[in-house]
């Protein structure tokens, strides 16, 4: 998803916050015995959240902070994502973020980029599966000037057609680059694979759907999409609850959403038949070898342990999958592998790009990891090492404000309630190791996962028999 990279690092910090980070421990990680031992976790401080509802439907949180001379505003709106675009439209979601910033009729791109910079912060959006996140931050002192710009941009934006053209233009030479690369058409082949017709499953642009892009489109989609009674406001900082509060329904009280909305999306299918198939990328030196199935979404009962099994299956560079492929195999540079869960359902899946010559190999190590994690517990050490650096990453990741604000909001956005928060530390220490395996054996089950390969057709054929027959597309 190379056209995605603007989403990806905010798609990053807000699964970092549902998925407690990344584990950097594994089976073989040695310390020195001269370190002093670990302190005891610390639980995360739940902030005091003010909440307040609106008239129009608008949810109003209000978070206040001392530390940073700022005040972060994130507006979350529900149904405004990539699972709202239109099967022959896949990706739209992704033009439409880009230019809610670039004008309204009080205000061009610049001077809106001008105005934020003059509060003292910046403003930006992007879109996410389930939803689109419009965030900024200013001064304290300028903290109601900018909610007023953030509001204009997100009742008023109006997609000037020669920004529109530009950005369409900009996006086909994106997807050029992102088409030549195998990881892309892995990405997309495993999607459709795991998704089938569901919305989650055609996320990436295609040349047709950039194509049809026209500003009177973005422009009703607009209106479609962003609607106060599916949005949530955070507001966090150097603010009183009062003051928030008040200023939030001086910018917001007056915003309505206009004609039908757009339904909830309806939940993915958690279970698929397995797939073999392989894409033909003409010359390739390399194979990029994908592994997946239809998972949980992030409200499962299932979704911490499931969660937990999928980084030590490949959630760091000391995961099973990373040490095997690369530390002791050298077949690829990196392996991953884990769950991503989200509103209406998830994905497991497994990745690496290998050598041509050890691309049948590479899919053994694959399956011999899947089956290990499923056949037997993680050893006691492994899963407390797994355990304290999720909570480590997760504690440092929600230390700044705008860290808490992204992860209230992408919680909202995946249907968890507001104290997940502070229950996420205390939930990932009380999951044992049978209720990993568990997990690991409804969802990581060898015989469940698609395979999919993208390269040289001809340079692996004969390596690919042991794993079942392979459908061939171009």
């Amino acid at each position: 998803m190379n056209m995605h990279k603007n989403l990806l690092a905010l798609a990053t910090s807000l699964a970092l916050v549902a998925t407690g980070g990344v584990a950097l421990a594994g089976p073989t990680a040695k310390l020195p015995s001269q370190l002093p031992p670990l302190a005891a976790d610390k639980a995360l401080p739940v902030p005091q959240i003010a909440q307040k509802t609106l008239a129009n439907g608008l949810e109003v949180w209000v978070v206040p902070r001392k530390g940073l001379p700022r005040v972060d505003y994130v507006l979350a709106v529900r149904n405004a994502g990539f699972a709202a675009d239109a099967t022959d439209a896949s990706g739209f979601a992704s033009l439409y973020a880009q230019l809610l910033t670039q004008g309204t009729p009080k205000r061009d791109a610049k001077a809106i980029a001008e105005a934020a910079q003059g509060y003292g912060g910046t403003l930006a959006a992007n879109a996410l599966n389930d939803g689109v996140i419009l965030s900024g931050y200013a001064l304290p002192t300028q903290s109601e000037a900018m909610l007023r710009l953030l509001a204009e941009v997100a009742q008023q934006a109006n997609f000037p057609d020669a920004e529109v053209k530009l950005a369409q233009a900009n996006a086909l030479q994106e997807l050029k680059v992102s088409q030549a690369q195998p990881g892309f058409k892995a990405t997309r082949a495993l999607l459709a694979a795991t998704y089938g017709d569901h919305p989650y499953g055609h996320t990436q642009p295609t040349e047709a759907a950039i194509n049809a892009v026209s500003a009177d489109k973005v422009r009703a989609e607009h209106a479609r999409r962003f609607r106060p009674e599916r949005a949530l406001l955070i507001v966090t900082g150097r603010i009183s609850a009062e003051e928030g509060f008040k200023y939030a329904e001086a910018a917001f009280g007056g915003w309505k959403g206009s004609g039908e909305p757009i339904a909830d999306t309806a939940p993915a299918r958690r279970e698929a038949k397995p797939q073999r198939l392989f894409v033909q990328r003409d010359g390739s030196v390399q194979s990029a070898v994908r592994l997946g199935r239809p998972a949980i979404a992030a409200t499962d009962a299932d979704y911490i342990p499931a969660q937990l099994a999928g980084i030590v299956l490949g959630g760091g560079f000391s995961s099973r999958l990373m040490q095997n492929l690369r530390e002791d195999k050298g077949y690829t540079y990196g392996a991953r592998g884990g769950l991503n869960a989200l509103r209406a359902g998830g994905i497991v899946q497994a990745s690496a790009d290998v050598r041509n010559e050890v691309t049948g190999a590479a899919i053994g190590e694959f399956i011999y990891e899947f089956g290990k994690l499923n056949d037997y517990p993680v050893p006691a050490q492994e899963l407390e090492d797994t355990k304290r650096y999720v909570a480590g990453g997760y504690l440092i990741g929600n230390q700044m404000q705008a860290s808490v604000a992204a992860s209230l909001a992408s919680n909202w956005l995946y249907g968890l309630p507001p104290q997940f928060l502070g229950e996420y530390v205390p939930k990932v220490r009380a999951v044992s190791a049978d209720q990993v395996q568990a997990a690991a054996k409804k969802y990581y089950a060898t015989k469940d996962q698609s395979i999919i390969v993208v390269g040289d057709y001809k340079a692996v054929q004969s390596q690919l028999k042991e794993y079942g027959e392979f459908k061939l597309e171009k």
